[in-house]
């Protein structure tokens, strides 16, 4: 790159570097997380500089490679175990007897929603997420009214499928 589209790009970060920091405190917890997340965006503005055009505002192209690479760097983090050694963590672990009733009654409670239509299903997921009936009806497209319908409908089908 020439040292003229380098002093640009320079300047016009610089002139915008809070649109970065503010991405960079979305998507992480520490400031080594967000001081590492800030250079691999910069990183990423400066391999795409050549390419902007001046169609839309510096900051408005900025804020959307700032975006892409923290959310594909977060989904990449959330793919990665983090692990411990065991050792150090054996004497926390609360140890209680096993017992597969609540399992069996899981496993019956499973093939019982999967009898359901798609719509039913996604209101007991929804339901079991402890959504109140306004965010399910937004969710779904149906008015609360008839989430709370539907759901009264839903528990007597299971009732009947699971106590035939």
């Amino acid at each position: 790159m020439n040292k003229e589209l380098e002093h640009q790009f320079v300047t016009a970060l610089e002139n915008n570097q809070n649109i970065v920091h503010k991405v960079c405190s979305l998507y992480t917890n520490s400031r080594d997380a967000h001081n590492d997340l800030f250079q691999e965006i910069t990183i990423q503005l400066w391999k795409a500089y050549p390419k902007f055009r001046g169609e839309s505002k510096f900051s408005t192209w900025m804020y959307r490679v700032a975006l892409n690479t923290a959310i594909t760097l977060y989904r990449k983090s959330k793919k990665r175990v983090k692990t411990q050694d065991f050792d150090s963590v054996i004497f926390k672990i609360k140890t209680d007897e096993y017992d597969p009733t609540e399992e069996q009654q899981l496993t019956l409670m499973y093939k019982a929603v999967k009898q359901l239509g798609d719509i039913e299903k996604a209101l007991v997921f929804l339901y079991l997420e402890d959504k109140n009936y306004s965010e399910i009806s937004d969710t779904l497209g149906i008015s609360e009214v008839n989430a709370r319908v539907k759901m009264n409908r839903i528990k007597t089908k299971l009732r009947t499928i699971l106590n035939p």
